[in-house]
């Protein structure tokens, strides 16, 4: 009798924290991810906007924005297309086509790095109101690497 009384308040103690976890865990919602974003080089600030029903970022800051080498603004030079080498890192479209998934999840998106003209598929994860896990990969999630975005107030 005593052995199914421990039982049953482990198993009780076992489904309130399981409870008190579901409503503590936090909700997102899809547009959570609107708004200024840094990755973690600080070297710039990324604008995420809704439009339509996707998300795309652009460049809004720059923390040097002028080019070393050539002491005018930066543009997009490492791009594999030489057409577009002459547009400027500043308002530059880097993350394209995000959807909406699920709770703190959006997928089937692009990013751009214009440190070195490579367009890689990425995932956005939301870790708290105030951080993402930026992922970028080719071809599978498992094969690239996370860069953990700040929000900026």
């Amino acid at each position: 009798m005593q052995l199914l009384s421990v039982q049953l308040r482990l198993s009780l103690l076992a489904i309130v924290m399981m409870w008190a976890s579901a409503a503590f865990a936090q909700k997102f919602n899809a547009d959570d991810l609107v708004g200024v974003w840094e990755p973690s080089h600080g070297k710039g600030r990324v604008k995420i906007e809704k439009i339509g029903e996707k998300y795309y970022g652009k460049v809004v800051w720059l923390r040097e924005p002028i080019d070393p080498e050539t002491k005018q603004k930066k543009v997009d030079k490492n791009n594999p297309d030489p057409a577009l080498r002459t547009r400027p890192r500043l308002g530059l479209r880097v993350l394209k086509d995000f959807n909406y998934v699920s709770d703190g999840l959006w997928e089937n998106g692009t990013i751009y790095d214009p440190e070195n003209g490579s367009v890689y598929d990425c995932k956005i994860t939301m870790t708290d109101k105030n951080k993402l896990d930026i992922r970028g990969f080719m071809g599978v999630s498992m094969f690239g690497r996370t860069d953990v975005w700040k929000r900026m107030q």
